[in-house]
């Protein structure tokens, strides 16, 4: 992977702290200053103390205390002047993301630090179900969500809040790929359904195999039929993992038809819980644009409306904390591991799923009895005895010595089966 970067540097503890302090210094201080017109203040100092000198080395913990409240966007137009200061934090960290991460234009995208990978993908949405309301005076019955089967439930979600139909493309079984037959048969049924406008949702990295959709098997089916279409990725569980590989990569701006994307920082970057990101191209924002919210300056293009301030600032800290080069060398040593697991199942001859480039291995559950997945808080695909698959996500406190334990528990479980005991 080629790591040229425009905004994503690697920082000293000093120097985060200092521009941390700043960014706080230019927003309002509620414990000095006289502001009689927000329902906000600070965290109430009768329950988080804010005398604590340690809190001053601390700069994510000093933002929480602070308690800015970055309602709204703060790529378009204009924002709170109140928190100002930690809004320049989000608009930093959305560079290094949406730019630097994500190939965009400089100056071509809009975002925003959501409350997760769950809004997010509704953002995307809703934003694209108004688009083609407006442009093209849609029908919401002509509006159809084309995504596979392993797809994030945030998106039948998505689709049951906007009144949306979801087309459900089934994947191979065992590559877990989308192929062009099948959208092509779930583009035919959505048409023969009344359906003239595709919300397309391309996934980097499922939530239970890993597995990346390649979105132009989507937009080819697509464009073949001359079909309006918009394309988001679904990079919620992958964003942080996928493009740090030693491959060319396009599922990001560099391909004209991705019109945006989620990533979720609560999850490989290890961000406090809440922390999602949206990143889309600019100008496609604004459909979601809520006039009524008319006290607040620059009004509101979220679904969440007040969020915390402290969420971008985690996110701007851990990715200043590593810079690109060392956060590419702990993604690299999570992958060996994760393919040093793969090795010892091939030798077993148990039979899983692995996205090459992702850090999640899917056991069949046949393989692994009901005691070792309790013992390991192994996930299943479904909660009950309809359960095909097991997975391990193999994050930075997974290390070798835990997965091993768990294949000798794995293998003394098989011996002991095979023995009749």
């Amino acid at each position: 992977m080629e790591i040229e970067m425009k905004y994503w540097r690697k920082l000293t503890a000093e120097q985060r702290r200092d521009r941390v302090q700043k960014a706080l210094k230019d927003n309002v201080d509620f414990s000095k200053d006289a502001n009689l017109g927000y329902p906000a203040s600070r965290l109430d100092d009768q329950v988080f103390t804010t005398e604590s000198t340690f809190l001053k080395e601390m700069p994510v913990l000093s933002s929480y205390i602070a308690n800015p409240n970055h309602i709204g966007c703060h790529t378009f137009g204009t924002s709170e002047f109140a928190f100002r200061g930690t809004q320049d934090i989000e608009r930093e960290v959305l560079s290094m993301i949406a730019v630097d991460l994500f190939k965009i234009e400089e100056g071509q995208f809009d975002g925003y630090i959501s409350p997760g990978g769950t809004e997010a993908n509704i953002q995307a949405v809703w934003i694209f179900r108004n688009e083609f309301m407006t442009k093209y005076r849609a029908k919401v019955d002509e509006i159809v969500v084309l995504a596979s089967e392993d797809t994030h439930y945030s998106i039948p979600k998505a689709a049951n809040l906007l009144m949306l139909d979801w087309e459900r493309v089934p994947v191979d079984p065992e590559s877990r790929a989308l192929t062009e037959e099948e959208v092509r048969k779930s583009v035919k049924s959505a048409l023969g359904c009344g359906k003239k406008y595709f919300i397309v949702i391309a996934n980097m990295g499922t939530t239970m195999f890993g597995s990346v959709d390649d979105p132009e098997v989507f937009t080819g089916v697509l464009k073949d039929y001359s079909l309006p279409f918009r394309l988001h990725v679904d990079g919620a569980y992958g964003g942080f993992v996928y493009p740090f590989g030693d491959f060319e990569n396009r599922i990001n701006f560099s391909n004209s038809d991705v019109m945006s994307i989620t990533i979720d920082a609560h999850k490989m970057l290890q961000a406090p819980y809440g922390t999602g990101i949206f990143v889309c191209r600019k100008g496609l924002i604004a459909q979601v644009m809520t006039t009524e919210a008319k006290y607040v300056e620059g009004m509101d293009l979220t679904l969440c409306g007040s969020r915390s301030g402290a969420n971008a600032v985690a996110v701007w800290v851990i990715l200043t904390t590593y810079g690109p080069h060392k956060w590419f060398e702990k993604i690299s040593v999570i992958k060996m591991r994760t393919q040093w697991l793969c090795q010892q199942l091939d030798k077993m001859g148990l039979s899983y799923f692995r996205e090459p480039e992702m850090n999640i291995v899917t056991i069949r559950a046949e393989a692994i009895p009901d005691a070792i997945a309790k013992k390991y808080n192994l996930v299943p695909k479904t909660h009950d005895q309809s359960n095909e698959w097991y997975k391990i996500v193999l994050m930075d406190h997974v290390e070798i010595e835990h997965l091993k334990d768990f294949l000798q528990d794995l293998q003394r479980s098989r011996r002991e089966i095979g023995a009749g005991l």
